[in-house]
């Protein structure tokens, strides 16, 4: 019988020691509700006129939200393209969009191939037509299946990501004469 009331007792006796009440019974004051610290009455001070919030202020709509003036979609990066872009767009890719989009942007990503609904290839006509804004506000709001990654990845990485897909998409449509020769004759060997 003691054996049988161990465990019960083991799990129970935790709670009744976490069950008190003293920090949610402190003296504060909650906002916009009534005190006597301030002349006024009123527990919290308003902002001083003017006041910006440092950090937050997003006034930027094509760098933010990639949007230009005309509330369209940026056909053009808002940001320097360089190397250093595109390695860190491709590792973020890599590590964010690939389980469900894959490597190339095709869409067989690692969860695709467990039974999770197929996302579109990138290189569809109608993904390919998109201006590079649309990319940056899929992962900002989301679409379909797809939840926002704002919260995860920051802005900067989002329209390096953005980048990465356009390189993608233009990897599968490149031109064989804007090839070096020495690429063209890797491709011509992989070809055989």
């Amino acid at each position: 019988m003691r054996r049988a009331l161990a465990p019960g007792l083991a799990a129970v006796l935790p709670l009744l020691f976490g069950c008190r009440q003293g920090m949610f019974n402190q003296p504060k004051d909650r906002t916009f509700r009534e005190s006597d610290f301030f002349p006024d009455g009123s527990s919290a001070r308003p902002l001083p006129e003017g006041t910006v919030p440092r950090g937050f202020l997003r006034e930027d709509a094509v760098f933010y939200r990639g949007l230009g003036p005309d509330g369209k979609f940026v056909r053009d990066l808002p940001v320097p393209l360089t190397r250093q872009l595109l390695l860190r767009g491709r590792e973020r890719f890599n590590i964010f969009c690939s389980p469900c989009h894959g490597r190339t942007g095709d869409g067989q990503g690692m969860v695709v191939q467990r039974g999770f609904k197929t996302p579109p290839s990138y290189h569809v006509d109608r993904l390919r037509n998109q201006p590079i804004g649309y990319f940056f506000d899929v992962m900002t709001n989301g679409f379909g299946q797809m939840s926002s990654y704002a919260s995860q990845v920051p802005p900067e990485d989002r329209w390096a990501i953005a980048a990465w897909v356009r390189t993608l998409q233009f990897s599968r449509s490149a031109p064989v004469g804007m090839l070096s020769d020495a690429d063209r004759a890797a491709l011509a060997k992989e070809g055989k």
